[in-house]
């Protein structure tokens, strides 16, 4: 084999490395379709390694070949090389996760009465040791996470656009205090890399999926999503994340995401039920996952289900925009509802007292009783499926 014909291929690798680098941990066209996350960071924790060995391959022989190959090959050479450092240059600081998605430069929380943004917006809720913050979802979409303190405790609220997956963590691992920055995505879910270890851990599951902490998984904290104006009622003391006005036009490209019409394929609804970009409700109870067509939600207002012998009750709200998941089960006793389309509200068979859609008895033998709240989501039907394979649905 000639000695051109072996500069070229060790210098088309180098790119190749470089390229494959990214392209497996982004969304780029058939990147998140395969099983690649161990090669992905293989290739990402061994890349000055890779470099180290193919520069130490190439620079002799390349040096010569400029000195005294043809024309042609020295032409080749040059196109080659400058290549390599455009891809070196995009690759590594332009289509880095954590460049494109920055963290907030200036966060600030505001009252209820005093907030800008929008009541009817949609928030991921937390409440810790008595008090609640409100994170918009149009806000931590583009950042992906907020690290945050909540009742004397560290948290990081996280959301992954194009999983529609909002999810509250602890950042501590093996009892230690843990830095994470947006690293990528996996089956195009976010995903995050800690500053110790540098394993990369799954946004919708909170598990370490590749690196020494392989296997581990993050402790959530219990959070809710819903409408602004609806939390407000539950918590009404709440501090909501303000927008930092330094991002401005990354927010405008997120509007509509609440409603599910903003333009990015990615990140779009399917208004049809069970397709890959379809709104579903998932619950996980004892490992045992099961899936509720939005859709569905939206027509019947309520949905009554049994699932690991936990009796469970989801609804509505008015607007269609906030949703419950609640148990039947109170006081030793389980109860059966019905929607009442014009008193707006639910009202069960056994005492025939009125409820509202968050669980709170407003009239009747019941009054001032609530219903205990259930962990649930609201996601695309393809993370849903990926990330909870075992999943059943509701028909």
């Amino acid at each position: 084999m000639k000695k051109i014909t072996v500069v070229i291929i060790l210098l088309l690798l180098l790119i190749a490395t470089e390229i494959l680098k990214v392209y497996f941990i982004m969304p780029f066209p058939g990147s998140q379709k395969g099983d690649t996350i161990n090669l992905a960071y293989f290739i990402h924790h061994s890349i000055w390694s890779i470099r180290i060995v193919l520069f130490a391959i190439l620079i002799y022989p390349s040096f010569q070949q400029i000195r005294k190959g043809k024309l042609w090959e020295k032409i080749v050479l040059y196109i080659l090389i400058a290549t390599y450092a455009v891809i070196v240059y995009a690759f590594n600081f332009k289509f880095l996760a954590d460049n494109i998605f920055e963290q907030p430069k200036k966060k600030s929380f505001a009252k209820t009465d005093h907030y800008s943004f929008g009541a009817n917006k949609l928030i991921i809720g937390v409440e810790l040791n008595g008090e609640s913050k409100a994170y918009p979802i149009e806000i931590i979409a583009y950042h992906h996470q907020i690290r945050d303190t909540l009742g004397n405790q560290p948290i990081m609220v996280t959301y992954c656009s194009v999983c529609r997956t909002g999810r509250v963590f602890s950042p501590f691992v093996n009892g230690k205090y843990e830095t994470f920055r947006l690293v990528g995505m996996d089956h195009y879910n976010a995903m995050f890399e800690d500053e110790s270890t540098k394993s990369w851990w799954q946004q919708a599951t909170g598990i370490a999926i590749a690196g020494k902490l392989k296997g581990t998984a993050l402790k959530e904290i219990p959070s809710s999503q819903m409408a602004l104006n609806d939390w407000t009622v539950i918590h009404p003391n709440t501090l909501v994340l303000e927008p930092d006005h330094n991002f401005k036009e990354e927010y405008d490209s997120l509007k509509g995401f609440d409603e599910g019409t903003v333009k990015s394929k990615l990140e779009k609804r399917d208004s049809a039920s069970w397709k890959n970009k379809s709104w579903i409700v998932g619950v996980v109870l004892n490992n045992k996952a099961k899936a509720y067509d939005w859709n569905m939600l939206q027509q019947k207002k309520i949905i009554q289900d049994l699932v690991d012998n936990t009796n469970l009750l989801l609804t509505t709200d008015s607007t269609g925009r906030s949703f419950f998941m609640l148990n039947r089960n109170m006081d030793g006793s389980t109860y059966h509802f019905t929607y009442v389309t014009s008193k707006k509200c639910i009202i069960d068979a056994e005492t025939h007292s009125l409820w509202n859609a968050n669980g709170s008895c407003l009239e009747g033998p019941l009054k001032g009783k609530e219903l205990i709240s259930m962990q649930a989501y609201q996601e695309f039907w393809h993370s849903w499926k990926n990330f909870h394979p075992e999943t059943e649905t509701y028909k």
